[in-house]
């Protein structure tokens, strides 16, 4: 399942970088959002509109502050 292979590709490069744990957490727990967000469509397979769609959501919908969503 690609969508698995991603999360570990993303574990990987954190570990590789010496990120805390809790912020790998955060990265993959914003990462699967996002798929979700879009009805599980690989991340490959987007692009700019649906990463601005995401964005608008959480700034408009949720009132997730710009700090966050960087």
């Amino acid at each position: 399942m690609q969508k698995n292979r991603l999360l570990d590709i993303v574990r990987d490069k954190n570990r590789f970088k010496h990120y805390n744990i809790s912020t790998e957490r955060i990265y993959l727990y914003w990462i699967k959002y996002f798929i979700l967000f879009h009805d599980k469509k690989h991340p490959i397979e987007m692009g700019k509109n649906e990463i601005k769609t995401f964005l608008t959501y959480l700034a408009v919908e949720k009132k997730i502050s710009p700090t966050t969503q960087n």
